[in-house]
């Protein structure tokens, strides 16, 4: 098993898990240069917000968009845009990635921005 399968069954046992208790999620997906965040419906099937390094306003506050800075603007951004929708409370899914780095100060930023979970 490699790196990558090993990061997918572990977000495969999280979003069961999600999908269990029936919560709005905020998934992170994050790449060498880049960090994505999705509020995802409780069904699945329907994104409701997202966030990403990619953004034009993004990219015209930050050099790189592959850092904890970043991460935190993400964050920041992501939570403004679920509360504009509505929504204050979600469920965590950090897709498998380890709680720490760039995945920790999204979702930091996120909380200090009024997003509970």
């Amino acid at each position: 098993m490699n790196n990558v399968d090993a990061r997918q069954r572990r977000a495969r046992k999280t979003r069961a898990k999600i999908a269990e208790l029936k919560a709005v999620r905020l998934s992170v997906h994050r790449t060498n240069t880049h960090i994505y965040a999705q509020i995802i419906a409780e069904t699945g099937d329907k994104v409701l917000a997202s966030a990403s390094s990619l953004e034009k306003e993004v990219r015209d506050q930050i050099k790189n968009g592959g850092n904890v800075a970043a991460a935190a603007l993400i964050g920041k951004r992501i939570a403004e845009k679920a509360k504009a929708a509505g929504i204050t409370t979600v469920a965590f899914d950090r897709s498998g990635f380890r709680y720490h780095g760039r995945v920790k100060a999204l979702a930091d930023a996120a909380r200090e921005s009024g997003l509970t979970f």
